[in-house]
């Protein structure tokens, strides 16, 4: 890989939790003021990944196994950070990515059972090593993850999975976020938008003085 320029930020967390919502406002403040910013998200930010993500999103009828899923995530990620990711950041902008491979873990290594460690290092091969800079992890208790999804869309295969699953993902999100702390900025998502809005600017604001 190229020597980046750039800064790369992930947004990670449960159903609910309000990912979308942080990263595109996080992105409308940097352009307000003149930044080169990039919003994109896993999976889907490539011609490929939309397909991909369809498939997974959409397939309830295709009895897709937990590794098949994983490696569906696999090549989304591997196409993702070749002809998205990378370049952007070789370019110097500033990459905010819905999603990375902290999702993958937790969700296809916890949730789906397979080895954490196994899906971690499979992840790592997918992006070339590539890691954030920083990671918001908006965390959320699962039941009130589960009740707004019902409140604002119909659930899609993952988030139609039982809550005991959703919980296992909520774990495996801190346990991941304990073993980063340089990296990973735990957020609580429980409290009203704009205030985890705020928390978060505080945070980018600080890390992109340090970045200059």
């Amino acid at each position: 890989m190229s020597v980046r320029r750039g800064l790369f930020v992930t947004f990670e967390g449960g159903e609910g939790a309000g990912k979308t919502t942080l990263v595109k406002a996080i992105s409308r403040h940097l352009e307000q003021r003149g930044l080169p910013v990039l919003l994109t998200r896993a999976p889907g930010g490539t011609p490929l990944g939309h397909t991909i993500r369809d498939l997974l999103l959409h397939g309830q009828d295709l009895e897709i196994t937990p590794q098949a899923e994983l490696y569906l995530f696999l090549a989304d990620r591997a196409q993702h950070v070749i002809k998205m990711i990378l370049p952007a950041l070789e370019e110097g902008q500033i990459v905010l990515c819905d999603r990375f491979n902290d999702s993958t873990i937790a969700y296809q290594g916890c949730g789906r059972g397979l080895s954490e460690e196994s899906v971690a290092a499979a992840c790592l091969a997918a992006c070339q090593g590539l890691q954030p800079d920083c990671t918001f992890y908006l965390d959320l208790p699962c039941k009130m993850g589960m009740e707004r999804v019902k409140k604002e869309r119909s659930g899609d295969r993952i988030e139609e999975e039982g809550l005991s699953f959703h919980e296992k993902i909520r774990e495996a999100f801190l346990r991941i976020a304990n073993g980063n702390p340089q990296r990973v900025i735990v957020l609580d998502a429980s409290r009203p938008a704009e205030y985890v809005e705020q928390q978060a600017l505080e945070k980018l604001d600080a890390l992109l003085a340090a970045h200059r």
